[in-house]
């Protein structure tokens, strides 16, 4: 670096992945039971809330490309549960379909 040149400044924004306090309240809302941490609805509401977070990074990043491999990853991931879902049980696909405010 010459001496006239200013140094770049460093970046202080730090995207956070979804906090644990919100992680724990997301599963709380849509657990069947009080030790309930992998069943599809949990994991659907979880990868729905990571999802809305990566898709505000990307209105300021957009040309985050890597990142927004990760996010179609994550939304094929989601789809394949949702699928999952909706063919064992149906009533609760269509309760979380409305809770989440997904469309299909």
């Amino acid at each position: 670096m010459r001496s006239n040149e200013t140094p770049h400044p460093v970046r202080k924004e730090i995207q956070v992945p979804v906090s644990k306090e919100r992680t724990a309240e997301v599963m709380a809302q849509h657990r069947h039971h009080e030790a309930d941490t992998g069943s599809s609805e949990v994991q659907i509401a979880l990868l729905t809330e990571r999802i809305r977070n990566l898709t505000e990074h990307f209105k300021t990043h957009e040309k985050d490309h890597a990142g927004r491999r990760g996010l179609l990853k994550l939304v094929g991931q989601r789809r394949r549960l949702l699928n999952y879902l909706e063919r064992t049980n149906i009533e609760s696909y269509r309760k979380l379909i409305a809770e989440l405010d997904l469309r299909r």
